[in-house]
């Protein structure tokens, strides 16, 4: 069985990839819950139909990437390739659409089927937030900004760039719509396939089109501000002003888009040149139809998602792992004394371990292998005086201390 590999797409955080990865999640979940999110736990797969309806029959996502399967009872299930979606459906099925707002954050495991490429995986990593109910361009803003100090916090924020954008409300991407129809109409016979079938169905989906002959197309497509209506213009000025008031630097891009018709008003990417082509480590908008799709009330949110992985790439050091303490008895009569200090220690958080077995010389030169700051040795004299020697292995000197100060010594 040694020839056994991870499945193709997934990953063993061990290590420093394990530290990085948790540096991230413990990071932004404490600064989440400073802006007031709770942590929501939603499945790891679902009724393939809360993936569908969000995501739309005909993307990518749905057609070419979901891993879904007919479980043994015969219902359509998929592992979740997203977590908003998880969320909505969470809000709906437990009765809290009438007790809003609601601030979601959350973290876990996502799956689509598609080519592994630098930092996302076939199955990788997300954290999130949610913030369902406020209309108001404030709320945006703020979850942008709770974005922007998760970023500081992990000291990679001065590596990226956030990009926003506005989708207008519904009678500005009408208009937009049927501009860009009649300019992609135009240049058809330059346009790749996929894009000639999006055309009719969703011509703003062409605008994500990773085709070269696309791309230069798409560079001259019309942007949506001229279609903006006045109330549409206002909630767009309000949000950049609202920025500011954060302090939260950006910049505008026209091209920011989502393909999805719940989609409405902000559109943002946090971007890096640091990983290449894939650059985008967090994103997010507005998405006040979504619950409705859902089966619940027209409810507006907000929200983004970010890849562990990315982030933890960015990260510029790995966290340090604590130097342990290492308890050394010598000779069987001292092994329950030792038990009961290393207990002691790790009761006031301090990390200790102990050799199973060796004499005093062996034992010393595991310590030493482990990178141990000190050891807390024990010999017979040392029971009947009540104390244990603690030598500091930086520097190599030796003290006796009495059992009861050991914690305190060592903290």
């Amino acid at each position: 069985m040694t020839d056994l590999q991870p499945a193709r797409g997934t990953h063993d955080f061990i290590g420093d990839d394990q530290r990085r990865f948790h540096r991230v999640v413990s990071t932004a979940r404490r600064v989440a819950a400073t802006y007031g999110f709770d942590e929501w736990i939603t499945p790891i797969f679902e009724d393939t139909r809360v993936f569908a309806r969000t995501l739309g029959e005909t993307s990518d996502v749905v057609m070419k990437e979901m891993y879904t399967f007919d479980d043994r009872g015969g219902d359509s299930i998929t592992l979740r390739p997203e977590g908003t979606a998880g969320v909505c459906r969470a809000l709906v099925s437990n009765g809290l659409t009438q007790s809003l707002p609601r601030k979601v954050f959350y973290a876990g495991p996502m799956f689509r089927y598609e080519r592994p490429q630098k930092g996302r995986f076939r199955q990788f990593h997300q954290i999130g937030t949610e913030l369902i109910g406020p209309a108001e361009p404030l709320a945006d803003a703020e979850v942008i900004a709770c974005g922007w100090d998760i970023l500081k916090a992990l000291n990679v924020a001065e590596d990226t760039v956030l990009e926003i954008n506005t989708l207008g409300d519904a009678e500005s991407r009408a208009a937009w719509r049927d501009a860009l129809l009649a300019y992609f109409t135009a240049h058809r016979d330059a346009l790749s396939q996929d894009s000639l079938d999006r055309l009719h169905r969703n011509p703003m989906r062409i605008l994500d089109s990773k085709h070269d002959a696309d791309r230069r197309i798409v560079a001259d497509a019309p942007t949506i501000e001229p279609y903006l209506t006045s109330a549409a213009a206002s909630f767009y000025d309000r949000l950049r002003q609202h920025l500011i008031h954060f302090r939260v630097p950006f910049q505008t891009n026209p091209r920011i888009v989502r393909g999805l018709d719940y989609y409405s008003h902000t559109a943002f990417e946090f971007v890096t040149a640091r990983l290449g082509a894939q650059g985008t480590v967090m994103a997010g908008g507005r998405y006040d139809g979504l619950i409705a799709e859902m089966g619940g009330p027209m409810t507006p949110a907000v929200g983004w998602a970010a890849g562990i992985e990315r982030l933890a790439m960015l990260m510029p050091t790995t966290p340090s792992v604590p130097a342990p303490v290492a308890v050394i008895p010598v000779g069987d009569a001292a092994e329950a004394t030792a038990i009961e200090i290393l207990q002691s220690l790790r009761a006031n958080g301090i990390r200790a371990e102990i050799a199973y077995r060796g004499n005093l010389k062996r034992r010393m030169e595991r310590a030493n292998r482990a990178g141990a700051r000190s050891a807390v040795i024990l010999g017979d004299d040392d029971l009947a005086a009540g104390v244990a020697q603690v030598k500091d292995l930086t520097t190599g000197s030796q003290e006796p201390i009495p059992f009861a100060h050991l914690p305190s010594r060592l903290k």
